[in-house]
């Protein structure tokens, strides 16, 4: 019979056991290879929350500049504050995700740019993206405005 560890038994329980044993220095105690795990876990997250994030801006970005529903834009204009509110909140955070702001933009472009597509056949969306794409611009421009 296999016994299993408090990490699968419960994952709180074996954080707030871990926590506990780092504070107290009882490095000898510490389930090394899935603190190990999660902390590498902690990384991917913040970097995919990064790029979902950047996806759904985009997507609803282009969707106010270039869908002609302007029963929708009202929302479409909610989704893109909140996403850029939670970005500068994430990006406050974990300020090193900066460094990957221009990959991530290039990978979440080609994906919104390929749902909006799907979703909106009838509509001609650009190539490229046809603003500037720095973080700050981005969190702060509503090109729609502009246009």
């Amino acid at each position: 019979m296999t016994t299993s560890s408090l990490y699968d038994q419960d994952i709180l329980l074996w954080v707030e056991d871990t926590v506990t044993k780092l504070k107290s220095r009882d490095f000898e105690h510490l389930d090394i290879e899935n603190l190990i795990e999660e902390v590498e876990a902690l990384g991917i997250s913040q970097r995919n929350e990064l790029s979902s994030r950047l996806l759904v801006l985009l997507e609803h970005l282009l969707k106010r500049l270039y869908v002609p529903l302007s029963d929708d834009y009202r929302g479409w204009e909610r989704t893109i504050r909140n996403q850029r509110n939670a970005l500068e909140i994430l990006l406050k955070q974990a300020p090193s995700l900066k460094t990957r702001w221009d990959d991530s933009f290039i990978d979440a472009w080609k994906t919104a740019l390929k749902t909006v597509r799907k979703e909106y056949r009838q509509v001609t969306f650009p190539d490229q993206w046809q603003f500037p794409s720095d973080l700050e611009t981005m969190l702060d421009t509503d090109f729609w405005e502009d246009k």
